[in-house]
């Protein structure tokens, strides 16, 4: 492999709630002032770690590891802890959930929650995970470019590629990540209490979670056609604004994230939303399932460009909301093992690699047993 193959710039953002010590959510100040990797995401009691951009995905964790660090220390001071699950605790009303109090030069991060308030209702927002976010190396992206074409192009079309086909393979992550089966009665109605067993596997990534109103179907033929179809949407009205596209992979620039930036200067990083809150990680997530994400991207950067066309992004929600049934489609396994063999073959002189990826396949394997038999002992 080229000696840039493998490497690239990671970082993690990590969703959690404030809870009391009654495991209620904490209805006290965001305690962390307006701190850029101790921040809040839709409500006031919901914390999101921001890390550096690492060179590793080993060192995104370490900067992961040190921020919950020093937000558990300030939150044990206040008699408050994290609640790491991606489904909320039990709460009384949405008035439990205070929109996060964004002022001055931030207001209007503020008015933009208020928009999706009124537009999905506070308990939708209280779901929390992880995202992933990467970038090639400059290096690697110039050694890809064998025709020398205009380096912005080039590298636009490399992620727009690559965005299309995570598309089409988010369901795999989600059958291989999902971690929220149960949750509280309260998210169903208010004034109602008890622990459920719902029919899915991830809560936020089922037809329950957090997706648009409608199916936004967007123009991939290139980052001009894509930001401009987004931009339609917008202009609509049936986008608030480009952050309110509720699909779990998107493009970013580098900077300020606005579809204005990202037009006029081109990708600099994709973002992968899918992963659930892992109880049993002590950070949240399983550093494996990280490196297997990369390890994805990397293999599916080598396959070819093709026509994401409006059925195939209805097939790829589709199947993302598919894989989060505790009982997906067989045919849905049987496809995510297979490219799970096809990453075994592009990876076979990688040790490593393939310690990663036979961790999955084993995981895939359970999956495919769990639905023959009873799935909840998958979660038992």
């Amino acid at each position: 492999m080229n000696e840039y193959y493998y490497r690239g710039k990671f970082g993690i953002e990590r969703e959690t709630l404030r809870v009391d010590s009654h495991g209620r959510l904490a209805q006290t100040v965001h305690p962390f002032g307006n701190d850029e990797h101790i921040t809040r995401d839709f409500c006031e009691n919901q914390i999101e770690l921001v890390t550096p951009v690492a060179e590793s995905i080993d060192e995104a964790l370490g900067h992961l590891a040190e921020l919950d660090r020093r937000a558990r220390k300030v939150l044990s001071d206040n008699g408050e802890s994290l609640w790491l699950y991606s489904n909320p605790p039990h709460f009384d009303s949405e008035d439990d959930i205070p929109i996060a109090d964004f002022t001055g030069d931030h207001s209007s991060k503020r008015a933009y929650r208020e928009v999706l308030q009124r537009k999905y209702g506070k308990k939708l927002m209280l779901f929390s995970g992880i995202h992933f976010n990467f970038s090639f190396s400059e290096e690697l992206i110039r050694e890809l470019n064998t025709e020398g074409v205009d380096f912005r192009t080039f590298k636009d079309e490399l992620y727009l590629r690559l965005y299309k086909h995570l598309m089409i393979n988010s369901y795999l992550l989600v059958l291989l990540t999902a971690a929220s089966p149960y949750y509280d009665a309260s998210l169903d109605k208010e004034g109602k209490s008890g622990i459920i067993m719902s029919g899915y596997s991830s809560l936020r990534n089922s037809d329950r979670g957090y997706w648009n109103k409608f199916l936004p179907i967007l123009d991939h033929r290139s980052l001009k056609t894509f930001t401009g179809s987004i931009k339609k949407h917008i202009v609509t009205g049936s986008l608030y604004s480009a952050s309110e596209l509720y699909l779990p992979i998107r493009l970013k620039p580098k900077g300020v994230n606005s579809l204005e930036n990202l037009a006029a200067n081109g990708v600099d990083h994709i973002e992968l939303r899918m992963f659930d809150l892992d109880p049993s990680a002590p950070l949240g997530i399983d550093g494996r399932e990280l490196e297997f994400a990369h390890l994805l991207i990397l293999y599916l950067l080598s396959q070819p460009d093709f026509d994401f066309t409006p059925d195939l992004q209805e097939k790829a929600v589709s199947d993302h909301k598919n894989a989060a049934l505790l009982n997906p489609d067989a045919e849905l396994l049987e496809r995510g093992e297979s490219v799970i063999e096809e990453m075994e073959s592009h990876f076979s002189d990688n040790k490593k690699a393939l310690e990663i990826i036979g961790f999955e396949k084993e995981k895939i394997s359970g999956r495919k047993v769990c639905n023959r038999s009873d799935s909840t002992k998958l979660f038992k």
